[in-house]
């Protein structure tokens, strides 16, 4: 008995229990952001492994052993991926031998954009020149910067190469010793506990990953036919490209309908074509968004769009091009740390998807009830009762005919001012519910 009074005296507050965990957190952060150049590569490597895992599983069942079978799915990953770089480079390399005839169309209506802006604006065509051509001289000095922030150098491009598959490989072949090893490192808190929280983590991964290739496949095929009826050429080259800028959320498939807007731009004689893609771009968007992606992955990645933006935007600040990928699926991971977490759970309530609770009309009343804020008005039942008596001049036996109606009424909550001295709200119910009689 007196430990447990001691223990419980020596409780910190809540709000210090939060400060310390809100602080553990930039901490945590800062060292991500210090050792990044091995740290990324981790990441990436993580999601790889969780990917390939049911691929390495359905291999060791067919008796291939545990370190052939990990070895097997990474190679077959590789492959795949080169053959996505192949197929964008050998048609990038097509799309650059009628580079001619493209610019010449591309010049053509750069003249008429002129023409137009010197007879509506008055604005002539060696102003016009002179401002592109001083854009795109500031656009090649912050070329190489660009592509240094976004990519890296080369030898971080090549290490990353070599890094990520060899990760991959070890956390397929270790995984079982890395299980281990939560349960050993978290020995204060219920292992069962830790083990569903592990499963529960792979589960929200593996499903933001699987349904994101198939959204990505599907948002292809989309894009490809919306292009193909237009008349564009190398269709499958624009809607694959911009089926892969998915990685990037909210915003790739927007990005990606720049390049084949320009391209109509300069290859078909009507501008209207370059709209006409942007605008099945936004539809393909919007049935990716609202239909695609709610049914595919469902509610096993509950983050509410507020945090999932403000999430890929310091992501972005942090890692560049690679903290906007690896956004979401860390955010989801917290999520469920946070969810398991007693002290956290109210950031992880954050984090997540409204319920539909907290957008109905009268969400504020309902809840302001739930947390005791206001006082639930209580129900009087009660019942009407019409009672009609009928008698023949014959003297026959009577008829009764006998109608009822239950009455539900609702009682009264008095508006207690907060600035008028204390009373006792029973009172007034009182004073209400026995008016005096005249």
């Amino acid at each position: 008995m007196e430990n447990n009074q001691e223990n419980k005296s020596f409780a910190l507050p809540y709000s210090v229990e939060l400060a310390a965990s809100l602080f553990a957190c930039v901490i945590i952060l800062a060292l991500m952001y210090a050792t990044q150049g091995v740290l990324l590569p981790l990441l990436f490597s993580i999601l790889i492994a969780i990917s390939l895992f049911p691929l390495a599983k359905f291999f060791e069942r067919l008796r291939l052993g545990k370190a052939f079978s990990a070895m097997l799915a990474v190679l077959l990953a590789i492959a795949v991926i080169a053959g996505l770089s192949w197929f964008i480079v050998y048609e990038s390399i097509i799309i650059g031998k009628n580079a001619s005839s493209i610019t010449e169309k591309v010049l053509s209506v750069l003249n008429r954009g002129q023409l137009w802006l010197e007879s509506q604006f008055g604005i002539e065509r060696t102003e016009v020149m002179e401002k592109l051509r001083s854009q795109g001289e500031k656009s090649l000095e912050n070329v190489g910067g660009m592509l240094t922030a976004t990519f890296g150098s080369i030898g971080n491009v090549l290490a990353s190469a070599i890094l990520v598959p060899l990760f991959s490989f070890f956390l397929l072949y270790y995984r079982v010793f890395f299980r281990e090893f939560f349960f050993k490192a978290f020995k204060s808190t219920s292992q069962t506990k830790v083990n569903a929280v592990l499963n529960k983590i792979y589960m929200v991964v593996q499903s933001y990953l699987v349904g994101l290739i198939t959204v990505m496949g599907i948002v292809a095929v989309l894009n490809t036919v919306g292009l193909m009826v237009l008349g564009i050429e190398y269709a499958w080259f624009f809607g694959s490209l911009a089926s892969l800028l998915m990685l990037l959320p909210y915003i790739g498939i927007a990005i990606g309908s720049i390049l084949p807007a320009l391209f109509a731009l300069a290859v078909k004689d009507n501008a209207w074509y370059a709209v006409g893609v942007i605008a099945w771009f936004q539809v393909v968007q919007f049935l990716e968004g609202n239909i695609i992606t709610p049914n595919i992955v469902g509610s096993k990645v509950s983050i509410n769009p507020l945090m999932a933006i403000i999430g890929i935007l310091l992501g972005g600040m942090l890692f560049g091009l690679a903290g906007l990928i690896l956004a979401l699926p860390f955010i989801a991971t917290l999520k469920v740390i946070f969810d398991s977490v007693p002290g956290m759970q109210a950031i992880g309530f954050l984090i997540g998807e409204p319920e539909k609770e907290h957008l109905k009309r009268n969400s504020t009343k309902e809840l302001l009830m739930k947390w005791g804020i206001v006082r639930t008005p209580k129900t009087k039942p009660s019942i009407k009762m019409d009672v009609n008596v009928q008698v023949d001049q014959q003297g026959n036996t009577p008829q009764t005919s006998v109608s009822y109606k239950e009455i539900n009424e609702s009682e009264s909550i008095p508006y207690v001012d907060p600035a008028a001295p204390d009373t006792d709200p029973s009172q007034n119910d009182a004073s209400e519910s026995n008016p005096k009689k005249e």
